[in-house]
């Protein structure tokens, strides 16, 4: 029997928390304090690179699948266990994390004992700045948060709930993942502990890549969940060769990015995932959700998105989501990667065999 539309499952024996993320999801609607309180409850969550990340990249895309916004939710606190375990440490049990990453101008002042040339894992600083892009600052726990100061990039775990942390109002959606407010972070000399050893470890560090793959790996499912209304509307009538058009090319797009996606999460295993890698899986990836979102309107029509709540928000959500890849300047910034790869090839002094 052919299995339609991107079939995705999580294996039982995976993790422990898996099952009731799932039926948080389930009960999610939207509603990002749901999903938190369940991140709250969890063991220590698992994390790519240790020979699972198949199943760890299965279950964000059955989250995604379910809702959307609950996988937003669930993604970057993955996210700060996987940078933390790269350090040997992990979140704090009954906490929730965020990661707030965005090019913003804050501040680094390190505390006596501490300075850029001489920094150590886990030395203290101050950041002051206004930080943007902090989804659901104000009701998360903890958060790695990068700062800058004259030697490069560094990375923080910061206490969102010192008074020293000050989320602003707003930065909620008008449409599209309205239930996870991004909106902008005042720091007030908040006190920081660093994360990483060296100026850019945040973005030089493999797990940079893994952590994009991830993020693909649940804009897939979100796609999924598109193909399978689409397979339900195209189902539910005799089909023409539109509509078998149609979801011809759903499952094969969907198919190409499962099967994309499977082989990058065993390249995360092997220890061989780059950014190149990544820049192609997200690139793939978000070209395949485009597509679906546009299969759907052509053959469903305007009736779905009126009629049905469900399949809206998950339009919007998608929409939303896809928007932080950043399209044709990725593909510039690889191209660029890849054209400085050959221009170094062709330098490299060739080898003769002829000794005289």
């Amino acid at each position: 029997m052919l299995e339609f539309m991107g079939r995705i499952g999580v294996d039982a024996d995976f993790w422990d928390g898996s099952a009731r993320l799932l039926e948080a999801a389930e009960e999610c609607a939207g509603d990002a304090p749901q999903m938190l309180g369940a991140l709250r409850e969890l063991p220590p969550v698992p994390v790519p690179g240790r020979g699972r990340t198949r199943s760890l990249l299965h279950l964000l895309s059955s989250i995604a699948a379910i809702d959307l916004t609950a996988a937003r939710v669930v993604e970057p606190h993955f996210d700060a266990a996987a940078i933390l375990a790269q350090t040997g440490a992990e979140v704090g049990r009954g906490e929730a994390w965020g990661v707030f990453a965005s090019a913003s101008p804050v501040a680094v002042r390190w505390l006596p004992g501490a300075d850029s040339h001489s920094v150590a894992e886990g030395a203290d600083a101050e950041l002051t700045g206004t930080k943007r892009w902090c989804s659901l600052a104000a009701k998360l726990d903890r958060a790695l948060v990068t700062a800058s100061d004259s030697m490069g990039e560094w990375m923080f775990v910061v206490d969102l709930r010192q008074a020293a942390v000050v989320p602003r109002g707003g930065g909620a959606p008008l449409t599209g993942l309205r239930g996870v407010p991004s909106g902008p972070v005042d720091l007030h000399s908040a006190t920081a502990r660093a994360v990483g050893d060296a100026a850019d470890w945040y973005t030089s560090r493999p797990g940079f890549a893994w952590g994009g793959i991830a993020v693909a790996a649940v804009w897939f499912g979100g796609a999924v969940a598109l193909g399978r209304a689409l397979e339900r509307a195209v189902g539910g009538r005799e089909p023409d060769q539109l509509g078998l058009a149609w979801l011809g090319e759903a499952d094969r797009l969907l198919h190409g990015v499962q099967v994309q996606l499977d082989d990058a999460a065993d390249r995360i295993d092997a220890g061989s995932a780059d950014w190149a890698l990544a820049q192609r899986v997200r690139g793939n990836t978000a070209s395949a959700c485009w597509r679906l979102l546009a299969l759907c309107g052509e053959a469903m029509g305007p009736g779905p998105l009126a009629f049905d709540a469900t399949h809206a928000r998950r339009v919007a959500d998608l929409t939303m989501y896809l928007s932080q890849h950043h399209g044709a300047r990725d593909d510039a910034a690889h191209g660029q990667q890849l054209a400085a790869a050959l221009h170094r090839s062709s330098e490299a002094p060739s080898i003769s065999g002829d000794d005289s």
